[in-house]
């Protein structure tokens, strides 16, 4: 998998203007949603009304054994808004589930986090980041087997902060994790790691030790090509401010031998606005190792990552 084979991470968080977690405990099936002891047709309506929006809907629960609870009772939601310069965390404890049903998406991955409360007016301003673990073991075995540990020493460490949950991408670097509000994702990740990303978190910053195409798989709220070129500029000069850098869009995108091409701008600010350097990052889909499965359960498939060559603008 990715971490036998050292596989780069740039590029490959899962694209997600905003996350909607709410806790389910007990048991998750492959498709969490639907295969919980959450109502199914509620889980596929919630996941697919977040997806049509452009986020990511999840399950969470706390750390440590999950009996087959079949008990009603409040749940923890998160709601987070990933939208750079717009980025927030709202949380809720919800009586029923199907209160999230009044939730506007459309709000929250537009970071509008006005009309996100009025659309719950449960929801308030978490006081804390927190980082969701990918614990979905029917969904790849690695991340239950590499993430419950992780999550649960880290969950010891800083109560309250760390949550298991159902499938985020990227299973092959397991232990991964979700940082929200960010939307920064992380690999290879031990407790050690998720405490220093936390609290590096709440002072709206990224560990140094975890930049770099080690840990680093990009921000949600980019695309696949944004992530990778930012990731990129990031080790390059060391920024962790998340603030730090900003990233314009693909602004040309061609066909090679070598395959597809986008070219990213990107600019590093200091604290008070003004632009420290700018850059210009090619970024080309390529093949990556050998073909072979990324999770368990999927056939054996070629490889295709991300390739970036960066110059001063």
């Amino acid at each position: 998998m990715g971490d036998v084979l050292d596989e780069p991470t740039f590029g490959t968080a899962a694209v997600a203007r905003g996350w909607v977690a709410l806790e389910q405990p007990g048991p998750w099936g492959r498709d969490a949603a639907t295969q919980s002891h959450l109502d199914p047709a509620l889980g596929h309506e919630l996941a697919r009304r977040t997806a049509d929006a452009g986020g990511r809907m999840v399950l969470v629960r706390g750390t440590g054994p999950h009996a087959d609870d079949h008990h009603a009772r409040p749940r923890r939601a998160f709601v987070a808004s990933c939208v750079p310069g717009r980025s927030w965390l709202l949380t809720a404890e919800v009586a029923d589930p199907r209160a999230l049903a009044s939730l506007d998406v459309d709000a929250v991955v537009n970071g509008d986090l006005e009309a996100t409360r009025a659309s719950l007016p449960e929801l308030t301003v978490a006081q804390r980041p927190v980082v969701l673990v990918c614990t979905n073991g029917r969904r790849d075995v690695c991340c239950a087997v590499r993430g419950r540990p992780v999550a649960q020493a880290a969950a010891a460490a800083r109560p309250g902060q760390v949550w298991e949950t159902s499938h985020t991408g990227g299973h092959r670097f397991a232990p991964t994790g979700v940082l929200l509000p960010s939307g920064l994702t992380l690999a290879r990740l031990r407790s050690d790691d998720v405490v220093l990303a936390l609290d590096a978190a709440g002072r709206n910053e990224i560990p140094a030790r975890l930049l770099g195409p080690r840990h680093d798989r990009g921000r949600s709220a980019l695309t696949g090509p944004e992530q990778a070129a930012e990731s990129a500029v990031r080790a390059l000069t060391g920024e962790w401010r998340l603030d730090g850098i900003r990233v314009g869009g693909v602004e040309r995108s061609d066909r090679t031998d070598a395959g597809d091409i986008g070219q990213v701008s990107v600019q590093r600010l200091s604290p008070n606005g003004d632009v420290l350097g700018r850059w210009r990052v090619d970024v080309r889909r390529d093949r990556r190792g050998p073909d072979r499965r990324v999770s368990c359960g999927k056939p054996v498939e070629e490889q295709i990552g991300y390739a970036v060559d960066i110059r001063e603008a």
